[in-house]
C-alpha cells in the first residue's frame, strides 16, 4: 500500500517569452502540459510502473500566469481502482521574488498504469496516513466529479 502523501509531487517552471500568447502570459496548452507531467509523475510514484494518461477532466483556467511569474504545478493520488490512480491537477502563479500564490488552473486526471508489454497492470491500494493526507483527499473528493 502507497500513502497518498508519498504521491505528491510539485513542480516549478518560469514562464518565460516562449510560453507565452500575444498578451503576455502562459499558454494554456503549456500549463496543460506541465499539468500532464507532474499528473503522471505521482501515477507512477504511485503505480511503481510506468503510466499514461488516459482522461484529463475539464479544465478551469481561473487567471493568467504572466511572463517572468513562477508556474506552480502541484499533484497527488487522491483515489485508485484496479489499473487506473485518479490524481488532482492545481496550478498557481507564483511570484520568484516574495513566493506569494495565487490559484490559476484546476483539473483531475486518470491514468493507467501499464506493464512492459503496455498492457494495463495492477496497481497497489491507497492509504491516507495523515491529517494533511485526509485533508488533500476531502478537498480532491470535494472538487471531483
Amino acid at each position: 500500500m502507497v500513502d497518498l502523501c508519498d504521491t505528491y509531487i510539485e513542480n516549478r517552471w518560469l514562464a518565460q517569452p516562449n510560453h507565452a500568447n500575444t498578451l503576455g502570459t502562459t499558454h494554456g496548452g503549456h500549463v496543460l502540459k506541465w499539468m500532464d507531467e507532474v499528473g503522471v509523475m505521482a501515477a507512477m510514484r504511485f503505480a511503481g510502473e510506468n503510466c499514461v494518461t488516459a482522461t484529463v477532466d475539464s479544465v478551469e483556467f481561473k487567471r493568467p500566469i504572466p511572463v517572468g511569474e513562477t508556474a506552480l504545478v502541484e499533484a497527488y493520488v487522491f483515489d485508485a481502482g484496479r489499473t487506473s490512480v485518479r490524481v488532482r491537477l492545481r496550478a498557481a502563479r507564483e511570484n520568484p521574488r516574495t513566493g506569494e500564490r495565487e490559484p490559476t488552473t484546476e483539473s483531475y486526471a486518470v491514468y493507467v498504469a501499464i506493464d512492459d508489454d503496455r498492457e494495463p497492470t495492477p496497481v497497489p491500494d491507497l492509504t491516507v496516513g495523515s491529517e494533511r493526507g485526509e485533508h488533500l483527499r476531502v478537498q480532491a473528493l470535494d472538487g471531483a466529479d
